[in-house]
């Protein structure tokens, strides 16, 4: 459902707010959305102008828009980006954080054909590799210095400083070879010299997970935090995970950041029963991990409700949390006069049969299930993601789910 090529008023009854501050009621309540998309009342009953498109809730929750910290979206800029409406509104996201899949190179064309075009708010994290995601993995981005052009990154920022919100390095040896920890150390830099925060992918040593934590510092961001691989994982090693807890607890924040690799259903577990919570809930979506194993963030935060986390710290990861990295404001958004940006989803009993990235198995028995997208007096019909059928590929490094 839209609101068409005329904005119109927009009438959401029976709703019920969640994650909006202290003195929010969870009573069921109607917004009423003027057709120049800020909130112009809210209460029980509402009346509302003869052309107003309505929207029954039937008593859904209703959050602030839901925020993805981790995708690629650089469709035709790189070969595993997705377009961002695979993802976006109709998944009930309604801002986007690219991680890293344009590098200061081509950082003018994603800004052009994806940013400005797209009705999700969209902003990015730049890859510290001139090239980004161009040919991901086939062609790594930081291979050595010759791949990283400090000037033209600063430049980059001062051209694009409303789209940027930091710096992202992969940190592994698929990327980095033996380079090992030192371009997590020049991100830092960078992000230093520009006052932003970086994003660290962690994965295959070296650089090892320990070494990248001493680098970042409060606002930083680990992505993959509860990944399984071997060398990497926080439930291998006490000393990492001690390590990882008092991290967190200085502000350096702890990503999910699903994806095809990163994502294991035991680290999760074990770490949220010893009481370390990721701070922001995300998917690494790419066309190589939609339709296999992340589907959605609907469904990446199901997961995580199914390993421990309360359900309202899993409205607060994608919401306050992801929100607070890229400086985004949280304060008011249910107030008369607020530009309205919401998340409509149910509750829902199931037993989905879902797979983390180590193919480990796990039955869903509640299900966060989108069901609008606000963006100001737009609401967009959204549903959790059903995946296509999956197929063998055959590439270079052998065979692989797609």
């Amino acid at each position: 459902m839209t609101s068409g090529d005329k904005a119109q008023p927009l009438l959401l009854t029976n709703v019920k707010p969640i994650a909006f501050g202290d003195g929010t009621t969870d009573a069921t309540t109607d917004i009423l959305i003027g057709a120049d998309g800020k909130i112009a009342a809210i209460g029980s009953s509402l009346a509302a102008p003869s052309d107003a498109l309505r929207v029954d809730g039937k008593g859904a929750w209703i959050s602030p828009g839901w925020v993805d910290l981790h995708v690629h979206i650089w469709h035709g800029g790189t070969d595993i980006s997705i377009r961002p409406s695979e993802c976006g509104a109709e998944r009930g996201v309604t801002t986007l954080v690219d991680a890293g899949s344009a590098g200061e190179a081509n950082f003018h064309g994603f800004r052009e054909y994806i940013i400005e075009p797209s009705r999700e708010r969209i902003k990015a994290f730049l890859n510290l590799g001139s090239i980004g995601l161009v040919a991901c993995n086939r062609v790594a981005e930081l291979r050595d210095i010759r791949d990283i052009d400090l000037d033209r990154i600063l430049e980059c920022y001062a051209e694009n400083s409303e789209h940027i919100v930091g710096i992202k390095v992969r940190a592994s040896h698929v990327i980095t070879g033996s380079w090992g920890v030192t371009p997590v150390k020049l991100g830092k830099k960078i992000a230093k010299i520009l006052k932003v925060p970086m994003m660290v992918h962690v994965g295959e040593p070296p650089a090892l997970y320990d070494e990248v934590l001493e680098i970042l510092g409060p606002g930083d961001v680990v992505t993959h935090c509860f990944n399984g691989k071997a060398g990497s994982s926080i439930m291998e090693d006490e000393d990492l995970f001690q390590l990882a807890d008092r991290c967190a607890s200085e502000g350096i924040r702890l990503d999910i950041g699903h994806g095809g690799a990163s994502f294991s259903f035991k680290v999760a577990e074990a770490a949220i029963a010893r009481g370390l919570l990721p701070f922001s809930i995300s998917t690494d979506l790419h066309g190589h991990s939609m339709n296999f194993p992340v589907w959605d963030l609907a469904t990446t935060m199901s997961k995580l409700l199914s390993v421990g986390m309360p359900f309202d710290k899993v409205v607060n990861a994608v919401t306050h949390a992801p929100a607070s990295v890229i400086k985004l404001s949280m304060e008011n958004r249910l107030s008369v006069g607020e530009r309205a940006d919401f998340t409509i989803f149910d509750m829902i009993d199931a037993d989905l049969e879902a797979t983390d990235s180590n193919g480990d198995v796990s039955r869903l028995q509640r299900l966060f299930e989108p069901r609008y997208a606000v963006i100001g007096s737009e609401a967009i019909t959204a549903s959790r993601y059903i995946p296509r059928a999956r197929r063998l590929v055959r590439h270079s490094h052998g065979l692989s789910w797609r």
